[in-house]
């Protein structure tokens, strides 16, 4: 075998590369993670663990090493190129916890096996984006936060003076008041359970109770709202900008070459023109 047969065959990295990133391999991967969310579902339900627990627990641990052997491939064949990525990144640490021992003080790290299920999100493009896009709008997210911070603080100060005394036990202190006015934000019995019995006590309450519900609840949901719908969009205008910077630069350089065409047409024109003109024979 020469040597240039040699440097055009692919190496094992590239090889394991190609694998790990083949479609089908992707679509397997895909529908394992699948079964196994199924599984793992499985095993809460104790009339299916004593009819087939052992095969259940038997599918798992396959899955399961089918994961890890997965991650390795992945390993070899990005190296450290694996960590800037940080889907891989979070595909690594749900395998890494999966692997850690379900028994003694680690017990409760049987329940967060069911972290595996979230590997689907680096599977489906759909879903990644959604994903990325909640954590683009995280600084207006928390600009948000800072802002319903303020408005708890200021009405929960406000309740406890208006009406700790009357209801200690929902205004009795700043804590007990927070949580109510989180209650009320939620709408959850806001109007018989605390706004009525409040207001038999103390007949204009609903002036507090209202503008709160109007702006801690629908104002800042929409905004909210508003703040993740804008970085969806900005993201889908990212991913479309590459392919229209492509197809306008296609469309100048055919306009460029059609151009070209036009002044050598043109030119040639004017050659025949003249007198005498033509190809010499």
């Amino acid at each position: 075998m020469s040597s240039n047969q040699t440097n055009s065959m692919p190496s094992l990295q590239q090889r394991v590369t190609a694998f790990v990133d083949n479609n089908r391999v992707q679509q397997l991967l895909l529908a394992l993670i699948l079964i196994n969310a199924v599984t793992l579902g499985l095993e809460t339900v104790p009339r299916v663990m004593a009819a087939a627990g052992g095969a259940i627990l038997l599918l798992d641990r396959a899955i399961l090493m089918v994961f890890v052997v997965e991650i390795a491939l992945r390993l070899f064949a990005h190296r450290l190129a694996f960590f800037k990525d940080g889907w891989s990144v979070l595909d690594f640490m749900v395998v890494s916890i999966a692997l850690l021992p379900a028994s003694g003080p680690f017990t409760v790290l049987r329940a967060l096996r069911v972290l595996r299920v979230l590997r689907v999100l680096s599977f489906v493009p759909s879903m990644r984006k959604i994903v990325g896009a909640l954590v683009k709008s995280l600084n207006g997210m928390l600009s948000i936060a800072m802002v319903l911070a303020l408005l708890y603080y200021v009405a929960a100060v406000m309740a406890t003076k208006l009406f700790g005394k009357a209801f200690p036990e929902w205004f009795g202190s700043l804590g007990s008041s927070l949580y109510t006015l989180f209650q009320i934000m939620t709408l959850e019995s806001w109007s018989m359970g605390i706004a009525r019995p409040v207001m038999a006590e103390f007949p204009y309450a609903w002036a507090f109770f209202v503008p709160f519900i109007l702006i801690a609840t629908f104002t800042m949901l929409n905004l909210f709202i508003a703040v993740i719908v804008n970085a969806v969009q900005s993201m889908h205008d990212e991913e479309h900008q590459g392919e229209r910077d492509i197809k306008q630069a296609t469309e100048l350089q055919l306009l460029e070459e059609m151009r070209k065409l036009q002044r050598e047409v043109s030119e040639l024109r004017g050659e025949l023109k003249k007198p005498g003109g033509g190809v010499a024979t």
